[in-house]
């Protein structure tokens, strides 16, 4: 049984709610998201222990949504850099692909006040493997608004995740938590790595800990500098800085170090 068909009977009775109910209550497109790695096997214990009025979205009597990104990057790794070394101007650039319904988006996430994330986003329509002129314009000024200046940047793909997303609610708190399973990693030259029995969960709230993230703690999970585009190349790409990873890739993903012939 996959991990998407695992979380089926822990989702199937939780309250739903509506995609433009969960935008108008929590879409915190400015936030501060907290990261945990998860053995899928844990799921159940953090499900369960969200509480009787947990919400889930669902859409088209679905609970379950299939994303794909596609990052870009400069030849050079400017945004991949920039995340490594923790520099305080830095910025993902990607296409996303809502596979259910086949919508398109072209975001830009940069670093706002006191480590918060700001991710501004367009609907996208053209290749997902070359920037339109609409995108290209969109990025610098995006980038050139948040203090990064974007001349001479030449932006290529440089990785493409896929994995299957569940969104919670607390209504308690507002708060928005995701679980994404069956995540997949590739290079633009199809090289790639499957990690199934890993979930990350995602709390995105405001600046306290929401009761998503104190029953995490109580389940000994710590927040973890996780990310999909960072981890994923560092991963692929072992001949990259990726220190800000290794712990991460160390404890939750061994098979990739012994993949890609990293030290352990």
């Amino acid at each position: 049984m996959s991990a998407t068909d695992s979380l089926t009977p822990l989702i199937g009775g939780l309250r739903p709610i509506g995609l433009d109910e969960l935008v108008e209550r929590a879409s915190l497109l400015t936030r501060l998201d907290r990261k945990y790695m998860l053995p899928v096997s844990e799921l159940p214990y953090f499900i369960a222990g969200l509480g009787e009025d947990v919400r889930v979205l669902e859409m088209d009597r679905e609970r379950r949504f299939g994303y794909r990104s596609v990052y870009f990057d400069t030849p050079e790794l400017d945004g991949y850099l920039g995340a490594a070394r923790r520099r305080r101007r830095r910025f993902k650039l990607r296409i996303r692909t809502y596979l259910d319904s086949g919508d398109h988006y072209f975001e830009v996430k940069t670093r706002g006040p006191r480590g918060t994330t700001v991710k501004q986003r367009i609907p996208y329509e053209g290749s997902e493997w070359r920037l339109a002129s609409e995108a290209r314009a969109y990025a610098d000024e995006t980038l050139a608004a948040a203090g990064i200046n974007p001349d001479g940047f030449r932006f290529t793909p440089s990785l493409v995740t896929s994995y299957r997303r569940t969104t919670l609610f607390l209504p308690a708190s507002d708060t928005r938590v995701t679980v994404d399973t069956d995540l997949t990693w590739a290079l633009p030259d199809g090289t790639a790595l499957r990690t199934p029995d890993r979930a990350i969960v995602e709390t995105k709230s405001g600046r306290a800990g929401s009761g998503a993230d104190r029953l995490l703690w109580s389940l000994k999970h710590r927040p973890c500098p996780v990310s999909k585009y960072g981890t994923g190349l560092a991963a692929l790409r072992p001949e990259l800085p990726a220190h800000r990873w290794l712990p991460v890739l160390r404890r939750h993903f061994p098979s990739a170090l012994a993949w890609n012939g990293s030290p352990a």
